[in-house]
């Protein structure tokens, strides 16, 4: 059923609730995922000595982060494959799937409120866009913790692991 198992990751990210479930996927319909991180260079057209600098440190991140998911993967067993293509997140991701890609499987963050209108979701985005399945792995942002709000409509009911909210 599954092939090829797309699994985008943030360069420098820590976001790993993802990978297991891209194994799993694999092992189970014996797929390759391919791990793919966007090294977003807007700063490629911006003038001045520093700009370049920025984006040499953007894309060696990005390496280094595919580079170990991918060691992570294959000491699990499972075949992986990487790669870094320079670009924005949203149109890197779109030309994976369309280069081949039978399921998506990547983190959402679980932002609420003001903080997910403002910053957005490139998983949110992909969700709307894409042509194939997406398994949304939600993480929480430990340095963005907030408290539940008496609206829990449209949320996982994640409590804090003793069945109570963080307000309690």
């Amino acid at each position: 059923m599954y092939d090829d198992i797309l699994l985008p990751v943030a360069p420098g990210g820590e976001a790993d609730d993802a990978i297991p479930h891209a194994a799993s996927l694999a092992e189970r319909y014996d797929a390759t995922v391919r791990v793919v991180s966007a090294a977003d260079t807007a700063a490629d057209t911006l003038a001045g000595p520093r700009a370049g600098a920025f984006s040499d440190r953007l894309a060696e991140a990005a390496e280094e982060r595919v580079e170990a998911v991918t060691a992570e993967l294959e000491a699990a067993g499972v075949e992986a494959v990487g790669s870094v293509v320079r670009g924005e997140p949203i149109d890197v991701i779109e030309n994976a799937i369309d280069d081949g890609a039978d399921i998506v499987v990547m983190p959402s963050h679980t932002r609420r409120g003001i903080r997910r209108l403002l910053l957005g979701s490139v998983t949110e985005k992909v969700v709307r866009v894409a042509s194939v399945p997406v398994v949304t792995v939600p993480m929480a942002d430990s340095d963005e913790a907030e408290p539940e709000s008496a609206d829990t409509e449209g949320t996982s009911g994640e409590t804090d692991g003793r069945g109570a909210s963080d307000d309690q």
